[in-house]
């Protein structure tokens, strides 16, 4: 069943177009890799879709609601929550209170705390830390942290702004086998932003590729790697121009 659908979305910031045209589907339970190079428009895409963009053009569905330009707590209390880039944590607050803003429009006091309780078991490393401040987790840990804490919310679709952003190889690792194993577990579905396709060939499933705000390529990561599609579209050139 389709959980998301993106159709002739474009997004303007000024005289800039940032997102031309860009069309998407997640099935629930998939993964779908977003990449391309720097301003290829992919934080827009997700901004987007999270209401914190208005659209200039366009339709987005989520669920077969169209959410198009609703405010993003009206889309978050349908079931996406967003992990932005950078981490975000509240570093002066402790890891349990960053963990329960996390449920904050929640009224169901006694489920949350049920959800604050299954988090901590899904990241022993959290629980040690609870009472502590965020601000002196390590970079790998303020990542699980933040998305820990997207979990309190209850979401259908997780999307990740750049998770693999200035983290060490191993911690990355580490990262991706939490998500995956949280999908699996939960029945969450993915739409993950990477700038490098490494990580989405590495993985597997689908993989969209932007350039210059437009989709470019999309197909099973692998494959798209292996025929060299992925490289020839990520720098713009033709398989004439390629070079030897």
């Amino acid at each position: 069943m389709t959980l998301l659908a993106v159709e002739g979305l474009s997004v303007r910031y000024g005289q800039l177009t940032a997102l031309r045209d860009a069309s998407l589907m997640l099935d629930e339970g998939e993964t779908l890799f977003v990449t391309g190079p720097n301003g290829a428009g992919k934080s827009t895409l997700m901004k987007a879709i999270a209401g914190v963009v208005r659209p200039a053009a366009g339709c987005i569905r989520l669920g077969g609601r169209d959410i198009t330009g609703e405010a993003p707590e009206t889309i978050a209390r349908l079931g996406f929550s967003m992990v932005p880039e950078g981490r975000q944590v509240f570093g002066e607050l402790t890891v349990d209170e960053n963990l329960r803003l996390g449920a904050g429009m929640r009224g169901d006091r006694a489920g949350a705390a049920r959800d604050l309780e299954s988090v901590f078991e899904s990241f022993p490393m959290l629980k040690e830390r609870r009472d502590g401040a965020a601000g002196l987790l390590s970079g790998g840990q303020q990542q699980m942290l933040v998305i820990a804490r997207a979990l309190m919310t209850r979401p259908r679709l997780v999307a990740i702004d750049e998770p693999s952003l200035g983290l060490a190889p191993l911690v990355i690792d580490q990262v991706y086998e939490l998500l995956l194993r949280l999908r699996a577990e939960r029945r969450l579905t993915l739409l993950v932003v990477e700038q490098s396709s490494t990580r989405a060939t590495m993985t597997g499933g689908r993989m969209m590729l932007l350039r210059s705000g437009r989709v470019v390529l999309e197909g099973d990561a692998r494959e798209l790697n292996a025929s060299g599609a992925v490289e020839r579209a990520y720098f713009g050139y033709s398989d004439a121009e390629e070079p030897a």
